[in-house]
């Protein structure tokens, strides 16, 4: 058996195609959607990050702004900056990207977004709002990984899925995801004892720990759906995911590749996000 890999850049491309005709509509309406994104510090990989969510929102219309702030920048500094952009009517989509150097509390600057301007979908209530089954901006990520399932018509009700990992960013809300969806859900994490008892029971793996090829075939059930959240370099600087391709494509029945998986579905769906922003249909409170 060899597994059908779920190619997250052709999807994504789709999915920005789609969305031109969407964003041309608001831009005819005099809405042209606009998302601005604040970086503090110079880490090259949240740079790279940036430029990216630049590129595709350039491609499908929406206008984009960068605020770069030094590494140095205090919490009060990056505080107002956000306020600001809170009461600028022509900024529909707030994005702060992290990490955020140590002076600065990540859930201090997430809680003083402006739920409905709240693009990443990490507000606490926007999150709220997710594990009710409300509409709200859901996170980009695990908003990416539902759509790739439901591209294939893979069937989530009913299903076990295992995830590994327990993120606010990842593990959390794709787990709360997939249980509106109703699939029966469990966490795993570095406290799980025997991984593979759990691992091996998954109809859908979501593999989200941040460990280099991890997930070898041993942990995964003949058929399974496998979906490879993680990232990471090597020395050669090429990039691998959380999980051993090669071996875990021979027992999976759907898999995503690292690269070309789930990294540009995450900025596909911060993209749907700035759109639904500029719409205003998210039903979201202060």
């Amino acid at each position: 058996m060899s597994a059908e890999i779920i190619n997250g850049k052709d999807l994504a491309q789709e999915i920005r195609t789609n969305m031109k005709a969407e964003v041309n509509e608001l831009i005819n309406e005099g809405i042209t959607p606009h998302l601005t994104v604040v970086l503090v510090g110079d880490n090259p990989a949240s740079k790279s990050y940036v430029r990216g969510k630049e590129k595709a929102a350039k491609e499908v219309g929406i206008s984009s702004s960068l605020i770069e702030l030094p590494s140095t920048a205090s919490e009060a500094e990056l505080l107002d900056v956000i306020q600001k952009l809170n009461g600028e009517p022509s900024v529909h989509g707030i994005l702060v990207q992290l990490p955020l150097p140590n002076q600065i509390s990540e859930q201090k600057v997430i809680e003083t977004i402006d739920p409905s301007k709240d693009v990443d979908g990490f507000h606490p209530v926007n999150i709220g709002r997710m594990m009710i089954g409300e509409d709200s901006f859901l996170p980009c990520t695990p908003y990416g990984i539902i759509t790739m399932l439901k591209s294939r018509d893979i069937k989530i009700e009913g299903k076990h899925a295992v995830i590994i990992g327990r993120s606010n960013i990842v593990g959390k809300p794709v787990g709360q995801l997939l249980l509106n969806e109703n699939a029966t859900v469990t966490y795993c994490h570095s406290r799980t004892k025997d991984l593979k008892e759990h691992t091996l029971q998954a109809d859908i793996l979501i593999a989200a720990i941040g460990k280099a090829d991890a997930i070898t075939s041993d942990y995964v059930k003949e058929g399974a759906v496998v979906i490879d959240v993680g990232i990471n370099r090597l020395e050669n600087g090429s990039l691998t995911g959380d999980v051993d391709f090669d071996s875990a494509s021979k027992k999976a029945s759907y898999i995503t590749p690292v690269p070309k998986g789930v990294g540009p579905m995450t900025i596909a769906m911060l993209l749907k996000n700035t759109v639904k922003a500029a719409k205003g249909l998210a039903v979201v409170g202060k």
